[in-house]
């Protein structure tokens, strides 16, 4: 099974969105997080660093689809799936941690390793 995923970050005013995929989400939002202020990427540049929405999927392509699929929605759009699953724009950024734990931690837990093969998800669609 494979960890994917797609997520929408945005700035500390919420102003910006920004649409991505990830095999690793820990280790992309820190990535976000230490390319802030680089205006050679755009999430660098606008500071779209904060978590507020992802989907988990089996392989990369659901998620690039799904990545193409979102970029093509209008704000409005976005914004109302933001809140099925995130009602007040809260920061998920510490909370991932707990709730995706990525293939590469898991290989090295036996009990994360049995969850993710018996089917526990983040989100999925």
């Amino acid at each position: 099974m494979g960890n994917y995923f797609t997520y929408i970050t945005t700035n500390a005013i919420r102003t910006v969105l920004y649409i991505g995929i990830t095999n690793d989400l820990e280790r992309r939002m820190t990535e976000h997080f230490e390319n802030k202020g680089k205006p050679n990427t755009f999430a660098g540049k606008y500071g779209c660093h904060f978590l507020i929405y992802f989907e988990r999927f089996p392989n990369a392509k659901f998620a690039i689809e799904r990545e193409k699929e979102l970029k093509k929605w209008s704000r409005v759009k976005k914004e109302n799936l933001i809140r099925t699953m995130n009602p007040n724009w809260q920061f998920l950024n510490e909370e991932i941690k707990e709730r995706c734990p990525v293939i590469a931690i898991a290989e090295r837990n036996e009990s994360l390793r049995s969850q993710i093969s018996s089917g526990w998800y983040c989100h999925l669609f």
